[in-house]
């Protein structure tokens, strides 16, 4: 009887991350190319962070209520930072009445849009409002996602619950997105893709973005996963919540890129330096 030849698996399609990118000083050759969209969580404690973020980003967009973090965190305090805000969007119940006359008056030309549907939260509403702008373009536009898993806990499963909705093309057609939290930076892997994430772009030193922590969370279903790149590596692991998780596993020293693959979307996070 002739042996079983065993079929060689598939090769997956690659979808490579740059989330170095985001972070690079102004001066940089290379500009990072996102949208930037403030959602309603105070920004004191990483307002030097988001101030770079919001240098390099070429869109800027606040949820309804985010304008008035905006404004707490600079424009009250004589700081033009964030007055370059483009759009204002939301049903416009929680942005207060200072914070909407500051982004409405000269030389500040901040387009205040008021966009009612009660099935839709503000988030989704910057979302499409950005996607939209985008749309007519061959590619469609990372958004960074300032304001995202912080403050109270449902608030935060719902952005999640957001992220699986905005993220839904495994191929990220119209754009990639990113949730900044101040301490880390939260994406969505789709499942049947080889991900490659280039997380420094030497070597280890004090010039480095993320710091060493690294999570890989099934928050939909049981997913099998497999990694390259970090100090405990596996090989079609099964994760799901109530069984074993990726948590607190460790970026390498010498890792300039880290390789995932999964079968189904996980949610992929690193840590934070502050910059």
């Amino acid at each position: 009887m002739a042996a079983c030849i065993p079929q060689q698996k598939k090769a997956s399609p690659i979808i490579e991350w740059n989330p170095t990118d985001i972070f690079r000083p102004p001066s940089s050759n290379a500009p990072p190319d996102y949208a930037l969209l403030i959602l309603n969580q105070p920004i004191h404690n990483h307002v030097g962070m988001i101030k770079r973020l919001w240098n390099n980003a070429i869109f800027h967009i606040a949820a309804d209520g985010a304008a008035n973090c905006l404004h707490d965190a600079a424009g009250i305090h004589s700081d033009p930072s964030f007055d370059d805000l483009d759009v204002i969007i939301g049903d416009l119940d929680s942005i207060s009445q200072v914070a909407r006359t500051y982004y409405e008056t000269p030389p500040r030309r901040t387009n205040v849009i008021y966009y009612r549907d009660d099935y839709s939260t503000d988030f989704a509403k910057a979302v499409e409002h950005t996607r939209a702008k985008y749309r007519p373009s061959l590619k469609g536009k990372d958004i960074v996602v300032v304001g995202s898993l912080g403050g109270r806990v449902d608030h935060g499963i719902s952005q999640l619950h957001h992220l699986y909705l905005f993220q839904r093309d495994p191929d990220y057609s119209e754009g990639k997105m990113y949730f900044f939290s101040g301490e880390s930076l939260t994406f969505m892997l789709k499942a049947g893709r080889k991900h490659v994430i280039r997380v420094r772009d030497g070597p280890a030193g004090e010039k480095d973005v993320f710091a060493k922590w690294v999570g890989i969370l099934p928050m939909k279903e049981p997913s099998y996963i497999t990694t390259k790149g970090l100090e405990w590596d596996v090989t079609d692991w099964p994760t799901e919540f109530g069984g074993q998780m990726s948590t607190s596993n460790h970026i390498l020293p010498e890792t300039q890129v880290i390789e995932v693959e999964a079968t189904k979307d996980v949610l992929f996070t690193m840590s934070l330096r502050e910059i």
